[in-house]
């Protein structure tokens, strides 16, 4: 942290307010900022923020402090504070009843009346684990809040030397000032132990201390330098760069010295200061006056400037700057950008996942805000909506005193204007694409619209520690019964009075003076003689083995990522249990699934294809199709698709020179569209070719930058991936978009600059589905140029043009998006002169109007995209992290559900859901989206819905459906967007039947969801099913639903780590949670799960052995077995195998684990922890106990018992020899049959543990140290014959009734691990010897039920023919008749009117693809031409080419059909 921020310390230090001399109201005209009216009256939860106005008297308490109390901006993701942390985490611990009861039994040792002979060292256990668990919980917060403090002391310039007058000064509480005091001594110390440290070992850094989170780098140090290559637009980067603090804005020197720029002003188009620059921005066409909040004629001390602060210091009400690359620190309303225009561009990655560009727009007023002083001379006020968790949607209003500068004078003009969201930059947020920003903080930290949807960081327990506080408690029930039971037995003997104890008693005094007295003392004394029943080993031994766990996960190199240098990292050491419980799995789709990474793989011109690729969803489709060297066949693809891209670069480089042409960054391989764009297919197609290059470089809305370098390396930026992506591969192919330069777009078009006017861009949004470029071509012509979903170009081409071309694109678009690939239509238009100023006066009318804004602007902009001429189309693909496809189809296998919550479009989601295989084509997608929205409209469309599956959304089938664990059927998935979740989240009744109805669903998408959204499906979910769930993503905007599942995954991608902050375990890759689930979840939780049945079990053998002993005694509290017996019970004589079987047991390998993951199923039906399981251990250990204790009574019952010296054996300690020998054999042996893995260390260990008494005895006994009636017991009773015959006896019929029953089980009633050992026994899995364990495997099939495991034939059966699979089937096509679970009423059967001959269907069985050779994509693809996929082509949401061929223009037609407004739709021929 001090390397990051040197010189502004992580201290927080006092504001600083040079200019602190009050603000009067004569310099306001009157102003005071007092809510008169309506409209800036405080609503019920609105606030006002004031700026060098004074706060109104209603706004101020009796000391003059502001009412209001705007949070700090300071955030604190970990749990405690150096001085919370003793007493919070102590709180946590008593959570546990046991932890309560052990505190509560030491101290009744404490007093020597209870008979307890060593109170300290009984002590020791229950010390040693809050110590333990103590410093593991502090060693996670540690890490979080290192994290903390690297993000609260960012750096950010902040406007000092001015007066906030809406935060109270110099208000640090006592209370605070000890937190500060305590945590800077504490950090003092841990530097100064890490300096010394680093000291010895030379500084260095461990392989463990670069897993962890480390920090990222500075902004000044990560920052490049870039250029644009259109403008003349100096960077201002070395404003952040320079050493010093303090940054007037007014000179600010310039990094580019070279070009002579030292003192250019912010203002540094013209170099004229803020008013002169108004003032000349206004000597041209008369624009519309929006004002202006400077107040030009007020005269201030000019102290502010922007000084180098931390965001911890930032505070509501604050003016701060931004520099490109930065991170917004809080939500911050933007005053002015150095763009002319007032437009900046942020990067949402963090907030929505999405790492395209958005737009977003300084407030008109504030456009001559520029430098330190002009924020000095601001004067308004902003009148605010609460803090709400929407990241879309924001209102507010500026207010402020207009002032004439020929007449400052006379008293201003009240004008306001409106904020909204497009105004607004949220937390997290990086600016981008803009040098600097100037805005005004109206929240912060906790108020943050980021930080309201992160929640609060839970505390979280494992489900079987927090269903053991059950066990626990039935325990503390029999404890109970068996402390009542001594107490009355012995206050009952002691009141009868002539019998032994009245005699042997009487001499000496009682414990009690009383029996009832006596009684009541002899109650507690068996609480602390029967401890062991509750067993605080037990909570020691787990915190031993989720420890060790955590390690091993650590410690996986399967799951480290080489290129980031991180492995997988517990977080959270204590829940590794709950990873093999896992039912349901939430994914983020960008940076989780994806790589966001867009490249143009294919694209179709004039009707001729061109394109090699082999994608992930072209792969499974060939698996489905019976292929069965898949691998083969696409490792014989790549390789051609190599060669081609070699020929291709050397065709480009002939073709043209191309300086912007780098080998590592084409993605469009197609050697053939370079040969057509020299004419090898006549002249047509070389036209057409080298016109659609142009469409892509003209018709967008990027920015060109220009890294320099040599060669020169051009990038793009834009608010959509898929943008950047076509404008690259135009580059690529010689058609380069430079940039701007006076207004108009600089093309490099094969070696020749050419200029483009662009007079409009018609933007793209979700309903248009595409965007348009008006263009005046060099030739002076007018060209629209149109891109977008096929659907929507399809339905706006001329009427009856085209037809050939048509059905060929269409047949082309729909091969593409088989293949997993987005595609879009490219067209044109030739507009004429005077058709275009008409439209233009039309379109500038609809950009004016206040009311119903867009909506007017589309239905002008759909007037001129009409009766296009179709150029080709495009396909781009969404690059999945590698592996993705294989570990979602592995862990359905497994029977887990995954959903996908993501902030991304239905149409993005959709096709992501193909490629990485969670929607195939035998899917019917059911698009969500009510008529209206209302409540009343969802729950209808829920109810058609649901009668699909006979169901109702009833409390009854609630019921049953958290019973079933089973997975839906594959024949159906649901896709729904923020704004349906929202009206099936807010109803209780609603959310049921949503709930049941995703149920069914094999899938589940949920687009444009807020992360709080994220947050309220996990919990639906996760409360309604009563499931174990799993959240993973990688950015800030998943941390709500991170913190609210069970398990929360980040992953730690290659920028942030928002995610990984609030996670419980962090990985690098997606394809690790694989591993992570199936074979480390899996193998903690049936550990676990052993280890604290055996644990209960053999506590339950010990207590009741001396339970059986005070029958015998009248309960009189004495111990049956020496002292030093009891402590080391739990200690060293049964202590190392039950706790090496948690850490080490394994029931088969992690490579049969990932081949077999069916085996995981019996963790979601929670069948290796139940109920049922804990009472028959709880009986074997009675039973047991029994047989240990009786067999010896029975043969000490004679009394004949006497040594070869006549001494006798029959006293109580060396009765308690025999006994407690045979009892630590029989347990060690029963956990030894309990264990799966049989190596040498686990022998070892159970052979150690049980000579171990034997050897204590031997020695301990020898000595004096033992007490006189246990002298020399070892050498007498090991001496006796019937001491090892008892024992072998004792062992044979404790041990009989367990072995019996597993036999038997795994004979007559197979499980599934018990069906795979034994084939693994048999060699079947001996294959996956030469496999790399940390992929999934190649071979795997759809998953297999329980059932099919536990049928030893059928599983044969299938592994002999795995044709019979069906997903590695042949691929037939579907029926025509409809079925009460398949019925889709979208279908081309159903109610388009359409008969089934629109598709080119073949009712023969299609041939099977020769995997010979390998072919070129387009003659790969064709083969799968006659497959439907039944719903989602039929729906609006993808266009097959039978549809496309049938559709035609509507808006062509009539003069009342152009007049109307017209939102995409097409008429079906």
């Amino acid at each position: 942290m001090n390397r990051l921020h040197k010189g502004t310390g992580a201290n927080e230090k006092k504001r600083e307010s040079g200019g602190s001399e009050s603000v009067d109201g004569s310099h306001l005209g009157g102003l005071q900022g007092d809510p008169s009216d309506g409209e800036q009256g405080e609503e019920s939860g609105n606030r006002q923020v004031f700026f060098n106005l004074p706060l109104p008297d209603d706004a101020k308490d009796e000391e003059g402090h502001p009412i209001q109390h705007f949070g700090r901006n300071k955030v604190r993701t970990a749990k405690y504070t150096p001085l919370s942390f003793i007493p919070k985490n102590l709180w946590y611990q008593f959570h546990a009843i046991a932890n309560i009861y052990f505190a509560f039994v030491v101290i009744l040792a404490i007093f020597p009346i209870f008979g307890a002979t060593n109170p300290g060292l009984g002590s020791v256990p229950i010390l040693f684990i809050l110590f333990v668990t103590a410093v593991k919980d502090g060693i996670e917060d540690w890490r979080r809040t290192m994290l903390d403090n690297e993000l609260n002391n960012s750096p950010v310039h902040r406007l000092v030397g001015w007066n906030n007058v809406n935060v109270a000064q110099d208000n640090i509480s006592f209370w605070r000032k000890t937190k500060k005091a305590t945590s800077r001594g504490i950090k003092y110390l841990v530097s100064l132990y890490q300096t010394r440290k680093s000291r010895k070992s030379g500084g260095g850094k461990t392989f463990a201390e670069r897993a962890l989170d480390e920090s990222r780098h500075s902004i000044e140090t990560r920052r490049t330098n870039r250029a644009s290559i259109a403008t003349s637009r100096n960077s201002f980067h070395s404003a952040a760069e320079t050493p010093s603090e303090d940054i007037q804005m007014s000179v600010v020197p310039s990094s580019l010295h070279k070009d002579g720029f030292e003192d250019q002003p912010l203002d540094g188009i013209n170099g004229a200061t803020s008013a002169e620059g108004n003032l000349k921005r206004q000597s041209g066409p008369p624009i519309k006056f929006h004002g202006d909040v400077v107040n030009h004629a007020k005269q201030v001390p000019e102290k502010a400037r922007f000084k180098k602060d931390v965001w911890k210091n930032v505070q509501v009400g604050d003016f701060v700057r931004i520099y490109e690359g930065d991170q917004i620190p809080a939500d911050i309303a933007v005053l002015s950008t150095s763009d002319s225009e007032g437009g900046c561009y942020v990067e949402t990655k963090n907030l929505d996942g999405e790492t395209n560009l958005k737009l977003r727009n300084a407030l008109q007023c504030g456009m001559n805000v520029r430098h330190a002083r002009d924020c000095e001379r601001a004067e308004f006020f902003v009148v605010s909506e609460a803090p709400h968790a929407n990241l879309y949607s924001y209102s507010g209003a500026i207010h402020w005193k207009q002032h004439d500068i020929r007449h400052p004078e006379q008293p201003g003009t009240d004008m306001s204007e409106p904020i909204s969201i497009n105004n607004l930059l949220l937390r997290g947020c990086s600016l981008r694409n803009t040098e600097w920003a100037i805005g005004i903080v109206l929240f912060a930290g906790s108020e943050t619209k980021i930080m309201i949807n992160s929640g609060v960081t839970p505390s979280k327990r494992s489900r079987i520690t927090r269903e053991l506080n059950w066990n626990v408690i039935y325990n503390f029930i029999i404890l109970l019964v068996m402390c009542v039971v001594t107490g009355v037995v012995q206050g009952v003997t002691w009141g009868q009075g002539y019998n032994s104890l009245s005699f042997f008693e009487l001499p000496f005094g009682s414990i009690g003076s009383t029996p009832a007295l006596s009684g009541f003392i002899t109650f507690w004394t068996a609480v602390i003689q029967f401890q062991n029943l509750v067993p605080i080993s037990l909570y020691i031994s787990l915190e031993i083995i989720k420890t060790a766990q955590a390690y091993f996960i650590y410690s996986d190199t399967h799951m480290y990522y080489e290129r980031i240098d991180y492995p997988c990292t517990p977080k959270t050491w204590n829940i590794s249990d709950d990873l093999g419980q896992i039912e349901y799995i939430f994914s983020d789709k960008t940076g989780t699934l994806t790589q966001n990474v867009m490249e143009f793989k294919k694209c179709t011109v004039n009707g001729v294809p061109y394109g090699e690729a082999y994608t992930e969803a072209q792969a499974g489709m060939q698996k489905r199709a019976g292929i069965e060297n898949v691998e083969e066949e696409g490792a014989k693809a790549l390789k051609e698709i190599a060669q081609y891209r070699v020929k291709m670069l050397e065709d480009l480089r002939k073709l043209d020179d191309n300086p912007y042409l780098h080998d590592e960054d084409l993605t469009f391989v197609a050697p053939d569209f370079v040969t057509d764009m020299n004419g090898a297919s006549g002249d047509e197609q070389k036209a057409a070719t080298r016109h659609f290059m142009l469409a892509l470089a003209l018709c967008h809305t990027v920015v060109a930058e220009r890294t320099p370098g040599d060669p020169p390396k051009l990038e793009f930026k834009a608010q959509s991936p898929d943008e950047a992506a076509l404008v690259a591969t135009a580059r690529d192919c010689g058609f380069t978009f430079l940039g701007k330069a006076d207004g108009d777009w600089l093309v490099n078009a094969l070696g020749e600059e050419r200029q483009y006017k662009i007079l409009q861009t018609l933007e793209f949004n979700s309903a248009r589905k595409r965007m348009s470029a008006i263009v005046r071509m060099p030739d002076n012509k007018i060209m629209l140029f149109c891109k977008g979903a096929d659907s929507m170009i399809y339905s706006r081409l001329g009427t009856g043009e085209q037809r050939e071309l048509r059905d060929s694109t269409a047949t082309h678009l729909e091969m593409f998006a088989r293949e997993g690939l987005r595609t879009l239509c490219i067209a044109q238009r030739e507009v004429g002169e005077e058709e275009y100023q008409a439209w233009n006066k039309q379109h500038a009318i609809a950009s004016s109007a206040v009311q119903d804004r867009e909506a007017k602007i589309e239905a002008v902009s759909d007037l001129i995209e009409r009766d296009l001429t179709l150029l080709g189309g495009t396909a781009i693909e969404d690059r999945l992290q590698d592996g993705v496809p294989a570990t979602i189809s592995l862990l359905g296998d497994a029977g887990i559900k995954l959903w996908v919550l993501t902030g991304d479009k239905v149409e993005t989601a959709i096709n992501i859901g193909f490629s990485c295989n969670l929607l195939n084509n035998d899917m019917e997608l059911i698009v969500f989206k009510p008529k209206e929205e209302t409540q009343e409209s969802a729950e209808a469309e829920l109810n058609i819905q649901l009668q699909k599956f006979k169901m109702t959304g009833s409390d009854k089938e609630l019921a049953e459906a958290r019973k079933n664990h089973e997975p839906p059927g594959p024949g159906h998935a649901i896709i729904i967007d923020g704004d349906g979740l929202k009206l099936v989240l807010e109803d209780n009744r609603i959310r049921q039947k949503f709930l049941l109805l995703c149920k069914q669903c094999k899938s589940v998408l949920c687009c444009r969801v807020s992360p709080s959204q994220k947050a309220a499906v996990v919990q639906m979910v996760k409360t309604g099913l009563d499931v174990m769930t799993l959240s993973i993503g990688d950015g800030a905007n998943d941390v709500a639903m991170i913190q609210e599942a069970d398990i929360g995954v980040g992953i730690a991608g290659e920028e942030g780590r928002q995610a990984v902050m609030s996670s419980d375990y962090a990985i690098g890759q997606f394809r690790f949670l694989q591993r992570l689930v199936l074979v480390h979840g899996r193998w903690s939780y049936r550990r676990l799960s052993e280890t604290v049945a055996n644990f209960f079990y053999k506590n339950m053998v010990w207590t009741f052995v001396i339970f059986w002993y005070q029958l015998y005694n009248n309960f009189d509290g004495s111990y049956f077995f020496d002292y030093t017996y009891v402590l080391l019970y739990n200690l060293a004589f049964t202590s190392l195998p039950i706790i090496f079987m948690g850490i080490l047991d394994q029931d088969v390998s992690d490579k049969v684990s990932l081949e077999v993951p069916q085996l995981y199923r019996r963790g979601i039906e929670r069948k290796e922890w139940t109920p049922t399981k804990f009472w028959v251990y709880m009986f074997d250990g009675i039973y047991q106990s029994l047989v240990c204790f009786y067999m010896a009574y029975l043969l000490f019952i004679p009394a004949t018992f006497v040594t070869s010296n006549g001494l006798g054996v029959a006293d109580r300690e060396r009765i308690g020899v025999f006994v407690a020998c045979a009892t630590i054999v029989v347990v060690n042996a029963y956990i030894l049959m309990n264990t799966y893995r049989w190596d040498w260390l686990m022998l070892l260990l159970v052979v150690v543990s049980t000579l171990l008494i034997w050897f204590w005895t031997g020695v301990y006994t020898a000595t004096t140290s033992a007490s006189i009636e246990f002298y020399q017991a070892a050498s007498e009773v090991y001496g006796q014959l019937s001491f090892w015959a008892l024992s072998l006896l004792i062992v044979f019929i404790c041990l009989l009734p367990r072995f019996t029953a597993k036999s038997f089980q795994k004979i007559f009633m197979p499980r599934d691990v018990d069906i795979i050992r034994e084939r693994v026994r048999q060699g079947y899995y001996r294959y996956l010897d030469n496999v790399d364990p940390s992929v999934a495997s190649v071979g795997k099939t759809t998953s297999e039920g329980s059932s099919d495991l536990s049928n030893p034939e059928q599983g044969t059966l299938r592994a002999r023919h795995p044709v019979d699979d069906d997903d590695r089937r042949p691929i037939y096509p579907p029926s025509v008749a409809q079925t009460a679970t398949t019925a889709n009423p979208r279908s081309q059967n159903g109610s388009d009117g359409t008969d089934y001959t629109g598709q080119r269907v073949s009712f023969e069985a299609p041939m099977r693809p020769s995997c010979d050779r390998p072919r070129p994509s387009f003659d790969r693809m064709r083969q799968s031409m006659d497959r439907i996929r039944p719903s989602f082509e039929a729906s609006n949401d993808f266009t097959s080419a039978a549809l496309l061929t049938r559709m035609e223009s509507s808006h062509s037609q009539t003069i009342a059909q152009q007049q109307r407004m017209i939102h995409g739709s097409s008429s079906l021929r």
